[in-house]
């Protein structure tokens, strides 16, 4: 079922791959990540994907508060939480009837690899129209550092962590108002200040301890408030060479929210809408703070929409010279793989 949050499309995979290893989710995702890469490597590639896409794989929870798992894959990889992909597999489990729709609000609980992930959706007349999902608690690492990158200037950042690891920049004192004619010129400067950062230093999880180096960097626009305790910022959030998000991101705004924490300018409830380069936005709230360690924690909840495009059955045609099956034989169901042995 291939579907889109905020212009981020999802694909989700229902059917055909064999239970996978492991104990829990994490575990099953490391297995994909060091064993199956096959399966992210088809879907997000030519002939069958593109880079800036999303899948994201379902499997059966391994806690039993979770109605279904789910493993995320992008092009940079396997994020252990990602929000708009977390809002595309909620609206999907609804859809299939895994969930039966009720109308009103209804909560269930599903499991990613960072763990039990909240969803409260929004039902009416049998329509999805919103769903509330937890984002990661989120701090802030480093704030205000700055550098001389290349072919830019000297840059002032911060760094939030809110699922991954995120430079937080401001987009007007780079010279962009956030718009779509920006979007080749903002990947290109966001990948130099990303090299620059990752040359410079990494970044350690107070938990999770090294989770690779910085990938994502997040342009924050002008803040505008439209009412008491509500600001909306137009964003863009960078994930890999080339590739701008259509969405502002669910950790993407997680992060700006641990940010305006730190800096005092947030209470209980606030809320934070970002808004993309093609006009569409998630809303993050505040929810609360905790400490850990040296770390104020921020937690949060984002709210989106997404939409179903198409529910298809893709065709692994083993003879295309475009496709490694390879990769594939070993997870794939005996349906799938006595069909498509080429």
């Amino acid at each position: 079922m291939d579907t889109h949050a905020g212009g981020d499309v999802s694909r989700i995979v229902t059917a055909g791959i064999d239970t996978l290893p492991g104990a829990t989710v994490r575990a099953q995702m490391e297995y994909l990540r060091d064993d199956a890469d096959g399966l992210r490597r088809l879907l997000l590639e030519e002939p069958y994907g593109i880079p800036e896409m999303s899948v994201d794989l379902l499997v059966p929870a391994t806690h039993p508060e979770a109605v279904a798992g789910y493993i995320i894959m992008e092009v940079m990889g396997y994020p252990i939480y990602s929000g708009s992909n977390t809002l595309c597999t909620a609206t999907a489990v609804l859809e299939m009837g895994l969930v039966p729709k009720q109308e009103g609000i209804q909560r269930f609980k599903l499991e990613a690899p960072a763990g039990l992930v909240q969803i409260e959706a929004r039902v009416h007349d049998g329509v999805v129209e919103s769903v509330t999902c937890e984002g990661l608690p989120s701090y802030i690492d480093t704030y205000r550092d700055s550098l001389m990158v290349p072919g830019v200037g000297e840059v002032t950042y911060s760094i939030a962590y809110s699922g991954g690891f995120y430079a937080l920049v401001d987009a007007e004192a780079l010279g962009f108002k956030l718009t779509l004619d920006e979007e080749a010129e903002l990947s290109a400067c966001a990948y130099k200040i990303v090299e620059a950062i990752k040359a410079k230093r990494g970044f350690s999880h107070y938990t999770l301890g090294d989770v690779g180096p910085l990938p994502f960097l997040h342009f924050m626009g002008p803040e505008e408030a439209v009412g008491e305790g509500y600001t909306r910022s137009r964003s863009a959030t960078y994930v890999h060479p080339g590739v701008i998000c259509r969405s502002t991101t669910g950790t993407g705004t997680s992060a700006r929210l641990a940010l305006m924490r730190y800096e005092g300018r947030l209470e209980l409830n606030d809320k934070l809408e970002t808004v993309s380069l093609r006009e569409t936005g998630f809303i993050g709230t505040f929810t609360g703070t905790h400490q850990e360690g040296a770390y104020q924690v921020v937690e949060n909840t984002i709210t989106g929409r997404s939409y179903v495009l198409a529910e298809s059955t893709i065709v692994i045609n083993c003879e295309d010279p475009m496709v490694r099956c390879g990769e594939l034989h070993h997870i794939l169901s005996d349906r799938h793989r006595d069909a498509n042995a080429g």
